[in-house]
């Protein structure tokens, strides 16, 4: 196995080779986020005053869908410091950047930056990492759900996607909360609600039927398009004692117009190398780690990553492999064993 390292570790071999302006936030980013935004509201706009055909409405959904995602990936962007530095006016973009998705930039700031970031595919202590063989064996309802057919679980998992951030969301809320002090709790508290009854407002002003085409669809689309992203980040990754970026997340590749529309979102190891740095930079990031460390870095196409997860269980069995508890079937994960193009399972146990 080959040695780990801290993402500290690769940050200062690379630093040097970079420009001092990488290092500095980026405004500029934010004229992205006023035209998504000028877009959501013109859209909120055409569905809540003009009746149009449900078609034409499902139409400006998917639009919405689209800029509820982009917003929500500029939002992780300010929220890391990369955008603005004033922390007051970097939770006030922040927040309304999340707004579509209902997530308070203070809960993102603890759930994501303070926590997954340093505990990163930590079989404990990272928020966001699936559980370990030991950890479903103490869980009943996981149980009952694996012993499903592992195509029917996939089946069932991708269509989740269209829920999983918003569900995260709140249930990192119920985990979070009482870690702050007892005189924060209330803008916490007001950081989750607010964004839900602005919703819950808007559908009481334009009605059920409209409200679907307005933020029920929206959300489910920005939900996939968020979570196809997120769900691929470390999800074939193995878990690791070592917060080493480059064992432990992958960087997708995506049509270089995507990458723009969603900030270049899909570099995601580069992320976690440098998580306080402009995202416009990662392509150069990421040239200087194929050029260092070309046999560790993990990158593929967005779409063979999904494949992928697709085909294999999310259970980590002594945190490099993947096992499927109902067949006993045991999967490597990247860098032990996984290979995307032909997905089979190494053994049985």
């Amino acid at each position: 196995m080959k040695e780990l390292h801290t993402f500290g570790w690769y940050a200062a071999r690379i630093s040097p080779h970079l420009p001092d302006q990488a290092f500095q936030p980026v405004p500029a980013r934010l004229l992205g986020g006023l035209a998504y935004l000028i877009v959501t509201i013109t859209g909120l706009l055409f569905i809540g005053l003009l009746d149009l055909h449900p078609i034409f409405n499902l139409m400006i959904a998917m639009v919405l869908g689209a800029s509820f995602a982009a917003l929500g990936f500029l939002g992780h962007e300010i929220l890391h410091g990369t955008v603005v530095r004033k922390p007051w006016l970097r939770d006030i973009l922040g927040a309304v950047a999340f707004w579509p998705l209902s997530t308070g930039p203070k809960l993102w700031r603890k759930w994501h930056n303070l926590t997954h970031h340093v505990h990163t595919q930590h079989e404990e202590l990272d928020p966001d990492a699936w559980v370990s063989l030991e950890q479903f064996l103490k869980r009943p309802f996981v149980q009952r759900i694996y012993r499903l057919p592992l195509i029917i679980r996939s089946f069932v998992s991708f269509t989740a996607l269209t829920v999983s951030f918003t569900f995260h969301s709140i249930r990192m809320f119920g985990r979070f909360v009482k870690e702050f002090r007892p005189q924060t709790q209330p803008v916490l508290w007001l950081q989750l609600l607010l964004p839900w009854a602005t919703w819950i407002g808007l559908l009481f002003w334009i009605g059920l039927e409209k409200w679907l085409f307005a933020y029920l669809i929206p959300l489910l689309i920005a939900n996939g398009i968020v979570m196809a992203y997120i769900s691929t980040n470390h999800r074939l990754n193995p878990l690791v004692p070592v917060n080493d970026p480059l064992a432990n997340s992958l960087s997708v590749t995506v049509p270089r117009w995507v990458d723009i529309l969603h900030f270049h979102f899909s570099y995601h190891t580069e992320h976690h190398l440098f998580p306080g740095m402009s995202s416009k930079y990662y392509p150069l990031v990421k040239q200087h780690i194929k050029r260092m460390w070309p046999d560790r870095y993990h990158e593929m196409p967005l779409w063979k990553a999904l494949i992928a997860l697709w085909k294999t269980p999310r259970i980590y069995y002594q945190e490099k492999n993947l096992i499927d508890p109902r067949s006993r079937n045991v999967y490597g994960s990247l860098g032990h064993g996984l290979d995307p193009a032909d997905i089979k399972y190494r053994k049985q146990c």
